[in-house]
């Protein structure tokens, strides 16, 4: 599937999300955004590196993403972070262990299993990784913008 295709998928995966997790509908196009760049992202940087990396790549712009418009819209960091996070988050990984278990291929399941650790872990730490910034930089930022 070509590049923005990918990018049109996500976004519409995270607005799905965002409707299953009653975002109110004023944030859909924002929670659509956040979670379509960090797909983005994450589709540029994966030819360079392992999926955890290209992972944490997209998870910390995400999450960044995501605490620059909750404090733009003044409104939680999580309407934004979770339906964000979702394209990231290793689906298909997990399935294949699954199904590698049920087919009796343990070595191929532990392998799949173990990339989905790493790949959620990943995630993790780019979620903590940037909410160890202050939230006095992010509005800084956002107003740095607001008196343009």
């Amino acid at each position: 599937m070509n590049l923005p295709a990918q990018i049109f998928a996500a976004v519409l995966g995270t607005v799905g999300f965002s409707i299953m997790f009653s975002v109110p509908r004023e944030y859909y196009p924002l929670c659509g955004f956040v979670g379509g760049a960090g797909w983005f992202l994450y589709c540029l940087v994966l030819p360079y590196a392992a999926p955890p990396e290209a992972t944490l790549a997209a998870a910390v712009l995400v999450v960044l993403l995501s605490r620059l418009c909750a404090i733009w819209r003044r409104c939680p960091v999580t309407i934004f972070l979770i339906p964000g996070i979702i394209p990231l988050v290793p689906g298909g990984d997990i399935y294949w262990m699954a199904y590698y278990i049920v087919m009796n291929q343990v070595d191929l399941a532990a392998e799949k299993g173990f990339e989905a650790v790493k790949i959620a872990v990943a995630i993790v730490l780019g979620i903590v990784f940037v909410f160890q910034v202050p939230q006095r930089a992010f509005g800084a930022v956002v107003r740095l913008f607001r008196k343009r």
